[in-house]
């Protein structure tokens, strides 16, 4: 590593390392820093993206594919079951191949990766972050930089480190728990999704196939709902009801951000991306498109900066991701604030409503206009969402 750096970004997940490939692209001298050993490990996430949202970024390739998804099936509090018509394409990925591509990309646009390499605080100088420490190969190094990016995950260290309040509430903290599991018989291009107050009260759980009878399977559920019984309680008991026989391979359990974007999410020398800036829809909790997007944007105006030597282009930023995805992350978070209310009744009731329909019209619109018809403050909403 050199001492200084046009741009560093810390982080090297699939926000951080998008920002590094466009920044790189743009010509600026890039810096990537991840702390773990390797890059897309450990694995904390469903791993579900949709096709439209993927092939802007690479073409999808079945080296990091697990999954071709073309089904939703929505399993109601009743154990009624509804079949949307999704229309398009989904899959559901290795991230561990995924996110090493990622970074492989990056590096072919003249980004330089590290990892293990551990930031432990930012430096500043009149108000402007301008440079990292770092701990690598036990030594405690201060790395400079006209940019600092970044994308640390959730409560970003790195905002807060600068000046950034990057706490989420405990109100759109969301706590989740997920396994791997093998001898998992289920319909290998189809994503279920299960609802109500048994599986995830105030919120949802999800099995996502991936290949050879494995699938992600895990849930979310409201962190006051968390006090009384933990997510991990909650995947245990479904697990030993719907898969007693499952091998598990792997167990993790963490917080998933469902809040609105930051406010701010700069200040002089920094921006942050991904989850470190909020940037996981606020509906579903995913955050991997949304997070490579939110990262192509601050990449290419941090090249711009960077060319232009002016700090004032951060407002770009922010004025670009509002433009793209912020104003309708508001909408749904404030959709999410009524939905994730619906009782196991209002939920049965979409559920058998959408059942009569033919299926050619059994679709997520519709799924959402029966939402509306339960809850006619939604109406406003949902109309700017589909119209936006």
């Amino acid at each position: 590593m050199r001492d200084t750096y046009d741009i560093i970004v810390v982080g090297g997940g699939p926000a951080g390392t998008t920002a590094a490939r466009y920044a790189a692209m743009g010509g600026a001298k890039v810096l990537v820093l991840e702390k773990d050993r390797e890059i897309g490990v450990p694995v904390r996430c469903g791993e579900a993206v949709d096709d439209e949202g993927l092939s802007p970024f690479l073409k999808p390739d079945k080296k990091f594919i697990a999954a071709e998804i073309r089904n939703f099936k929505l399993v109601a509090p009743n154990g009624m079951v509804v079949k949307p018509n999704i229309g398009g394409l989904g899959y559901v990925l290795d991230r561990k191949v995924f996110d090493y591509e990622l970074a492989r990309i990056a590096a072919d646009q003249g980004a330089e990766v590290v990892t293990k390499a551990y930031v432990d605080g930012v430096e500043k100088t009149d108000g402007s972050v301008t440079g990292v420490h770092v701990q690598y190969h036990g030594e405690r190094l201060l790395l400079k930089s006209k940019l600092v990016i970044g994308a640390d995950g959730v409560e970003s260290r790195v905002g807060r480190w600068s000046g950034i309040d990057t706490t989420v509430s405990m109100h759109d903290m969301e706590s989740a728990a997920q396994v791997t599991a093998a001898n998992i018989d289920v319909e290998q291009d189809t994503c279920y999704f299960y609802f109500g107050e048994k599986y995830a009260p105030g919120g949802y759980l999800w099995v996502f196939p991936k290949g050879n009878r494995t699938a992600n399977i895990g849930l979310a559920v409201a962190a006051d709902m968390s006090k009384r019984k933990h997510a991990l309680k909650f995947l245990d008991e479904f697990m030993q009801e719907n898969f007693p026989k499952a091998s598990v391979l792997t167990k993790l359990a963490g917080g998933v951000p469902c809040a609105e974007t930051l406010d701010k999410m700069t200040m002089p020398g920094l921006m942050l991306v991904g989850d470190a800036a909020h940037q996981v829809n606020p509906v579903s909790g995913g955050g991997i498109i949304s997070g490579m997007i939110g990262g192509k944007i601050a990449g290419t105006v941090a090249a711009d900066i960077v060319k232009r030597n002016d700090m004032s282009l951060l407002g770009k930023y922010e004025k670009e991701w509002d433009d793209s995805l912020g104003t309708r992350h508001h909408r749904y978070y404030k959709i999410k604030k009524v939905i994730y209310k619906f009782k196991d009744s209002d939920l049965n009731s979409i559920a058998t409503e959408i059942s009569r329909m033919p299926e050619s019209q059994q679709t997520l619109g519709a799924l959402f206009k029966q939402a509306v018809i339960k809850h006619p403050t939604l109406i406003l909403d949902v109309m700017k969402l589909f119209f936006s």
